[in-house]
C-alpha cells in the first residue's frame, strides 16, 4: 500500500522472525532505520508470534495482515524510517467484518502517520466487495488513538466497563459505493490484532 508519505509493507514469516530477534534484525530485513523506542508500546511479542503462525498456515494471504509503516522518502543518512505498524486482524468474517489496528513509535506520534495509514487500510478493505464494516478497538486513555479513529470516519459503538476497551466501527456507505482507493487489492490472512 502506498500513500502520500508512506509505504505499508505487509508482514511475512521472515519479517516476523526478524522482529522477534530485535531492532537490528528488523532494521536489516526491511532496509530501514528503526527508531530507538521500537517497538511501539502496544505492539507486543505475542502479536508478532500470532501473526507469524497465521502467515505460516496461510502464506498466500498477506494483504489481510500486519503492515510495517515506512516513510516513502529517505531522510537520515539516505535511509527510510520505520514509523510503526498498522494492519488487519485477519480476512473479513463471513458477515463482512474486518478489524484494523495500529501503533506508531513514540518519536513519530502526533504527525498524522497513523491517520494516513488507517485511511489506506479503510480504502483497501472497502475495495473488497464483501467488506461491509471495519472495526477497531482502543482504550479511553489513548486519546490520540481515538482521534485517529474519529478522523478516519469511525464511530464509537460500545465499551467494556471492566477493561475500558472502546469499540469503534466504520460502515460502507452504500450510496457512494466503496471508499476511494489507493489501488489496493487485499487478499486474506488470519485474526487477532489489538493495537491502538
Amino acid at each position: 500500500m502506498i500513500t502520500e508519505r508512506l509505504e505499508l509493507i505487509p508482514a511475512t514469516v521472515d519479517l516476523c522472525r526478524a522482529e522477534a530477534r530485535g531492532r537490528d534484525a528488523i532494521e536489516q530485513a526491511l532496509g530501514v532505520r528503526v527508531p530507538a523506542s521500537w517497538p511501539p508500546a502496544v505492539f507486543e511479542p505475542n502479536d508478532v508470534e500470532r501473526i507469524r503462525r497465521r502467515l505460516e498456515r496461510d502464506p498466500g494471504n498477506q494483504a489481510w495482515t500486519l503492515h510495517y509503516i515506512v516513510l516513502r522518502e529517505p531522510v537520515v543518512g539516505g535511509r527510510r524510517e520505520l514509523l510503526g505498524v498498522a494492519g488487519y486482524a485477519g480476512p473479513p468474517s463471513a458477515d463482512g467484518e474486518v478489524e484494523v489496528g495500529y501503533a506508531i513509535a513514540e518519536e513519530y506520534q502526533r504527525q498524522g502517520y497513523a491517520t494516513e495509514a488507517v485511511k489506506a487500510l479503510v480504502a483497501g478493505a472497502f475495495e473488497s466487495p464483501g467488506v461491509v464494516v471495519i472495526t477497531a478497538t482502543t482504550y479511553a486513555v489513548l486519546e490520540p488513538s481515538i482521534g485517529v479513529l474519529r478522523k478516519t470516519g469511525f464511530s464509537q459503538i460500545g465499551s467494556d466497563p471492566v477493561t475500558g476497551l472502546l469499540r469503534y466501527e466504520r460502515r460502507r456507505d452504500r450510496a457512494r459505493g466503496p471508499a476511494p482507493g489507493c489501488g489496493l487489492t487485499p487478499r486474506s490472512s488470519g485474526r487477532g490484532l489489538v493495537f491502538g
